[in-house]
Order: structure tokens, then C-alpha cells, then sequence
């Protein structure tokens, strides 16, 4: 292991940051929490900045097509976030499942937990691709799209919803890389799916090169493919094997006592996350009531703020790795003490790119689109959202540990109450009943994250996630 340099003193900032890029051989529960979080938390991170940055150059090349193909990926993605509660659920289970297994020094059960969360996601995969793939042009009428967007989007949204399986294992796949501790490769892995859809984005868009001009269904399609790519990569390298996590023929096989626990588990994880995922579902319908370019500027703002979000998603990730594997360790408090520690790093960071987004907002907006009727929307969702900055970086940090302790209830039911029963309700109050309009929308969304991390803190403090069993 490398927690101390030859001379016996603690490795340098850089020789941490350089071993967490090149993949760290450390036992996240001993040694310097610091430096445990320093170690996961670089990758996980990385792995989600080029994801955000997917998010934004997606939505900057398909602006160019104009109000009602941004509008055709906000439905559809609105609809796809459905997908990405399974993803979440499932990725949440597995990463809390394989990561104890791995802090008990239990190989063959962490190895035993990858493959049967593997045989899960390819079941979930197709029960939801297939359906999803015959009904587009009906689930855009269902989502508001006017007939234009339900003519010129159709294809986008069969390909990027039929496909939605390869989503999906993507997540899942690296959710067992990051529970085992592997953060490293996980990071190499999204990147190289990444990679190839940004070139791609463009190329599919506007047909450069040998490539066909597909529009918006262009923007399917290298998602699509780069992330295919990404998926098979992914099957390449667990199939090698890791330091922590090897996979044996006799392992490939549907062991029923853990696919069921993990199955229940993940049951409890889907539906908190369908109920987040949902709320987003509701909240783009209300604002498609005010029509096409308010769903435009609720697409550009929305991407925009999943730029600065999804790094502290990682860093979110990174606390859930280590409460699962210190408890498998049974070290309690050091679990605690790593999501104190984190969630104070999630706040500097994402309140500062708060700040950012506030007061630059006209300048970022305008690079995305200049349409007069979507821009002072875009503007004014940048803002509104920015002002929760520091609540969405203290909940999810939160959420992930009782996740990572396996304790899937719990923010099920914050999810629930903050989710459904303040942020839908207060959104359709102060969009339809008061002056705000579309930006009550947006505001509703800061109130309800508010609640969340109240209520989340409080029963963090409770301890009951650290007797949690899985």
C-alpha cells in the first residue's frame, strides 16, 4: 500500500492526486481520512466533469437547430430521467452491497455481488427499451409536444429511449468499480464513452465528413454509440479483473439469496429515486404549459446547472464508497466522520460555482442560445437554481451515506415528502397563481431542497443507518 513515502512521512498533495488518477492500491479504511477521500473522491469527480460537460455541449449543438429540437431533448430527457431512477437505484445497491463485501475482505462476495447486479440490469434494460422504443411519438404527445416537435423529435426520442438500457449497465457497471474502490477505472471508463460522444455529437448533427446530416436524431445516436462503446469496454475490463474485485467463472452463475437482497435493496433505491426523478417529470410539464421556448430555457438552464451538480455527484459517490466499506470494517465512526468531511467540501465547491452562475448568468446563457422569447427564461432558471446550491450539495452527500450504508428507505422517504409534497404542489401554486409564472417553477425546486437537507440532517444524527444490514 502507499500511505507513506519512503521516508516514512505522508505522501505530497501531488503523489496523492498522481496515485489517485493512476488508481490507488489504499485500504479506504484505515490510514488518513483525508487522503482516503483525497483518493476517491479525484476520480469520481473527473468521471463526473466530463459527463457535465457532455450535458452541456450536447444541449449547445443541438441549440443550433433551434427552439423546438432543445424542447424535443428536454420532453424526452424528462422522460429518460425515469430511466436514470432505476439506474441510480440499482448503481446505489450495488455500490453499498459490493463495497461492504470489500471492507469485510470478502472477495468472492463482492465478486458474487457484481455479477447477479449485472444479470439485474441487463433484465431491466430490455423490459424498459423495448416498450419505450415502439411508443415514442405517443410519450412526446403525452409530454405536451406540439406537432411539429412530435414529427421533427420522434427519432430522437426512439433512439435515446429505446436505447436507455445502455444508460443504464453504464451506470451500473461503474457503480461496481467505485463500491470494490476501483474509482480510477471507473473514471477512465465514463471518459472514453464521453470522448466518443462529443465527437460524434456534432459530426451526426451536421453531417461533417463521411457523416449523415441526422439533426436532432443525430444527437441520439452518438450518445447512443459512444456510450455502447463505453458498455463493452466496461464488460472488457471487469472480465480482466481489478485488484480488489475478480470475477471467476464460478461466479457467473444467479445466486438467488443475494439477487433477492439485492433486488430488495434496490427496489427501495429505484423507487426513492423515481420519486426525485418524477418530480422533474412533473415540474417539465407544468413548465411546458407556457410553451415551447420556456422549455427551452428550462433545458439550457437545467443542463447548466448538471455541469456543476454532477462533479458533486462524485464527490457524493466518494462518501458512499467509504461509509459501505468502514462499516464493513466495522468502523463506525470513521464512516460518520467521512461524510462530515465531504459534504463540507461539497458545499465550498458548489456554492462557489453558485456564485459563479449568479452573476455571470447573461454571459453563459448567451453562449448556448440568442433567442429572445428562451433567453430571459434560461437566465432567470440559472439564477433561481444557483440559489440552492449549497442545500443540493449538503443533501446529497447525506443521501448518498444512507445509501452506502444500505439504507434505502430512509431517503426514500425525505424524496417522498420534500419531493411530492412541497416542491410538485408549491410549483403548479406559483406558477398558475401568482406572478412568478415559469419562475415559481424554478423556485419551488430551492425550497424543496431546503427541507430535504434539513430532514436528512436530522436523522443522519440519529446513527440508525450505521446498525444497517446488507
Amino acid at each position: 500500500m502507499q500511505n507513506i513515502s519512503e521516508s516514512g512521512a505522508p505522501p505530497s498533495l501531488w503523489r496523492s492526486i498522481a496515485e489517485a488518477l493512476r488508481g490507488s492500491h489504499q485500504d479506504y479504511t484505515t490510514g488518513s481520512l483525508n487522503r482516503s477521500i483525497l483518493l476517491l473522491a479525484i476520480p469520481m469527480v473527473l468521471e463526473m466533469v466530463l459527463e457535465s460537460l457532455f450535458a452541456v455541449v450536447d444541449v449547445f449543438w443541438v441549440s443550433r437547430l433551434g427552439a423546438d429540437a432543445i424542447a424535443t431533448v428536454g420532453l424526452t430527457e424528462s422522460v429518460l430521467t425515469l430511466v436514470f431512477a432505476v439506474a441510480m437505484g440499482l448503481s446505489m445497491s450495488t455500490t453499498a452491497m459490493v463495497a461492504r463485501r470489500v471492507g469485510e475482505k470478502n472477495a468472492d462476495g463482492a465478486a458474487i455481488a457484481a455479477v447477479q447486479a449485472i444479470f439485474l440490469g441487463v433484465i431491466v434494460s430490455l423490459v424498459f427499451g423495448l416498450p419505450f422504443f415502439f411508443l415514442a411519438p405517443r410519450i412526446l404527445r403525452l409530454m405536451g409536444a406540439s406537432p411539429a416537435i412530435v414529427v421533427g423529435g420522434a427519432n430522437y426520442t426512439r433512439i435515446a429511449l429505446g436505447g436507455s438500457g445502455v444508460v443504464l449497465m453504464l451506470f451500473l457497471n461503474n457503480a461496481i468499480f467505485r463500491g470494490a474502490g476501483d474509482a480510477a477505472i471507473a473514471m477512465r471508463l465514463l471518459w472514453v464513452s464521453n470522448i466518443l460522444n462529443l465527437i460524434l455529437d456534432p459530426c451526426l448533427i451536421f453531417g461533417l465528413g463521411p457523416f449523415p446530416k441526422l439533426g436532432v436524431t443525430g444527437a441520439a445516436l452518438a450518445t447512443f454509440t459512444g456510450r455502447g462503446i463505453g458498455v463493452l469496454y466496461q464488460f472488457y475490463r471487469l472480465s480482466r479483473g481489478t485488484e480488489r474485485l475478480h470475477i471467476l467463472t464460478r461466479h457467473v452463475r444467479v445466486q438467488g439469496v443475494v439477487l433477492l437482497r439485492l433486488l430488495q435493496v434496490s427496489l427501495s433505491g429505484i423507487f426513492q429515486f423515481l420519486i426525485g426523478q418524477a418530480s422533474w417529470l412533473g415540474l417539465v410539464r407544468i413548465v411546458s404549459l407556457f410553451g415551447a421556448p420556456a422549455v427551452a430555457g428550462y433545458t439550457i438552464g437545467i443542463r447548466i446547472v448538471i455541469f456543476a451538480v454532477l462533479p458533486s455527484w462524485g464527490l457524493s459517490n466518494a462518501a458512499a464508497t467509504l461509509v459501505g466499506q468502514n462499516l464493513g470494517a466495522k468502523e463506525p465512526d470513521r464512516a460518520r466522520n467521512a461524510v462530515w468531511r465531504t459534504g463540507l467540501w461539497n458545499m465550498i465547491f458548489l456554492g462557489s460555482v453558485g456564485i459563479i452562475f449568479i452573476v455571470f448568468a447573461p454571459w453563459i446563457i448567451g453562449l448556448f442560445t440568442q433567442d429572445k422569447l428562451v433567453v430571459p427564461i434560461a437566465i432567470n432558471c440559472l439564477r433561481i437554481f444557483s440559489c440552492g446550491n449549497i442545500a443540493y450539495a449538503y443533501g446529497m452527500v447525506l443521501l448518498a451515506a444512507f445509501n452506502g450504508a444500505g439504507d434505502t428507505l430512509t431517503p426514500t422517504y425525505i424524496n417522498l415528502f420534500g419531493f411530492w409534497i412541497v416542491e410538485i404542489p408549491l410549483a403548479w401554486w406559483l406558477a398558475m397563481h401568482t406572478r412568478m409564472h415559469v419562475n415559481g417553477v424554478f423556485a419551488s425546486v430551492v425550497v424543496a431542497q431546503s427541507i430535504i437537507v434539513l430532514i436528512g440532517l436530522a436523522l443522519f444524527r440519529q446513527g440508525r443507518w450505521a446498525k444497517q444490514r446488507i
